[in-house]
């Protein structure tokens, strides 16, 4: 029975026979009974015999006592295993024949076998039962029975096959030297010593372990230890089932070899595909940033050119006069203006390199926020924008770069106004410190067109833009995504199509802004 059938059911035993042999086991049984931890219970007795000695202790422990062993099937005992303790061969066959399939028997031989074995009774180590070695010969684990003092006394058959030994090199020779050739007990280094385990944890142990055969040649085994215990609570002997899994683990460890050699197959064709993936990503984002830059490019540089053509010809065909003077006035305005657009597309491309080196320095938002303002203030007088700040005077400097810090605003005041310039609007820019969050927030609000749901996580990607043909890259809000990361920031955006659009910047004030040098 498993240890856990053990735990979940009483094995309830009934003797047949009430014999001396019966009323010593019941008495041996009764003496220890508070570590009779198996699950087992003695039961009931059966014997023609009313003043046998088995049948006067059983009635003396309140055990159940009945003549005839055929009562014992009743189902009212609930017994489930019969012990003969008398060897009638006769009894054991009707026995045999006659009980419920429910209940186990044991042979009265096997018994007396085993339960000297178990009580150390030198009688019964002397007598062995030829049926009982018969049975474990005939079993192909190994089965090994071990004295504390690490000698074995008794083996089985198919040990001795297997391992390529004879009884007399086994008989009486240490465990170890056995299964390890070592002539000291395994109680270090990399040799693990099973019975050590039961003897330190007081249970069975199991284990793989590796040990050496006849001819010295490694195996491994499956080694489970059973202690025995006497009455004091000391070992008795140790109680070794074992079986050779050298194939077994030798395929395990082939399989093993095999899957490892296959995992690093793939992740290596992985690796070449990942690889070619990135290549490719790069290659088409080189591209789609090619054609992008030389259409944003093209059309000033197209223009200027058109411009000089033009004014060379004026030149060469008249001498210049008052009205030529202010043509050419306005020739080089659209001239310095389409430069300045091919600047900015630079600068920006320059900044989403992250190519530019800063200089980290202290730097106040509030100022940031108003020069950027001023520098946008004539744009934002001609698209008939109004301009309103509400900036917290107490407001913590951060550690940045101001340069790129303004880049931001410039971006975030620029975007807000080509948003509302068809019809003019109001852009609002407040600044806020959260001491709670040990961060500043600052919130830049337009009334313009606003900015679709599905446009909205897509909105800081590169190259990404819902300008305009020829208005932008879409490289600007991308920048600001990196700038304010550079700082430890973050942004979000709040908007609804007509109801304008709020960006929402927050940077820490702890010191944990961009680590840049010249």
């Amino acid at each position: 029975m498993t240890a856990s059938r053990q735990e979940g059911k009483m094995v309830r035993i009934g003797l047949v026979g009430g014999g001396s042999f019966c009323s010593e086991f019941i008495e041996d049984v009764y003496s220890y009974r508070d570590q009779y931890t198996n699950g087992a219970r003695i039961v009931a007795v059966a014997d023609p015999d009313a003043q046998s000695p088995g049948i006067l202790l059983a009635r003396k422990l309140g055990l159940t006592t009945v003549e005839d062993y055929h009562d014992l099937y009743d189902p009212a005992h609930e017994i489930n295993l019969l012990i003969c303790m008398q060897a009638d061969d006769a009894v054991f066959e009707d026995i045999y024949a006659t009980k419920p399939d429910h209940i186990r028997l044991l042979a009265h031989y096997v018994f007396r076998l085993l339960w000297n074995t178990v009580r150390l009774h030198e009688k019964a180590l002397e007598e062995r039962s030829e049926e009982l070695a018969t049975i474990v010969d005939g079993i192909q684990d190994f089965i090994l029975v071990i004295t504390p003092e690490r000698k074995i006394v008794e083996v089985n058959k198919s040990f001795l096959e297997q391992m390529g030994y004879t009884r007399e090199e086994v008989i009486g020779r240490t465990c170890h030297e056995v299964f390890q050739n070592v002539p000291t007990p395994c109680e270090s280094g990399d040799i693990v010593c099973p019975l050590n385990e039961v003897i330190r944890n007081k249970r069975p142990s199991q284990q793989v372990l590796t040990r050496v055969n006849h001819d010295g040649g490694q195996r491994y085994f499956e080694v489970t230890i059973f202690p025995i215990w006497e009455k004091d609570g000391k070992i008795l002997r140790f109680i070794e089932v074992s079986r050779d899994i050298t194939e077994r683990k030798n395929q395990e460890e082939e399989i093993t070899r095999r899957l490892e050699a296959m995992v690093e197959e793939r992740t290596r064709q992985l690796e070449e595909s990942h690889a070619k993936v990135l290549h490719q990503d790069k290659m088409a984002s080189l591209g789609k940033l090619s054609a992008s830059v030389v259409h944003e490019i093209n059309n000033p540089v197209a223009g200027i050119l058109n411009l000089i053509m033009l004014q060379k010809r004026i030149i060469g065909e008249q001498s210049l006069g008052e009205d030529q003077i202010e043509q050419f006035k306005r020739y080089i305005d659209l001239m310095e203006t389409e430069t300045r657009r091919i600047g900015r597309i630079v600068s920006n491309l320059l900044a989403f390199s992250r190519q530019s080196k800063v200089k980290p320095e202290a730097v106040n938002l509030n100022q940031v926020i108003e020069k950027s303002l001023f520098l946008n203030a004539n744009l934002m007088k001609i698209k008939g924008i109004k301009t309103e700040t509400d900036l917290d005077d107490d407001l913590p400097n951060i550690t940045g770069s101001e340069d790129q810090l303004q880049q931001i605003f410039m971006n975030l005041i620029s975007n807000a106004a080509e948003a509302m310039e068809s019809s003019g609007g109001e852009l609002r820019i407040e600044s806020r410190m959260h001491k709670k969050n040990k961060e500043i927030v600052v919130r830049v609000t337009d009334t313009g067109v606003g900015i679709s749901k599905e446009h909205l996580s897509r909105l800081f990607e590169p190259f990404f833009t819902t300008k305009k043909k020829g208005k932008g890259v879409g490289l600007g809000l991308s920048v600001v995504y990196g700038i304010i990361k550079e700082h430890g920031g973050s942004i979000r955006v709040e908007s609804e199509v007509g109801k304008g659009a709020t960006f929402i910047v927050t940077f820490p004030v702890d010191g944990s802004g961009p680590d840049v040098t010249d």
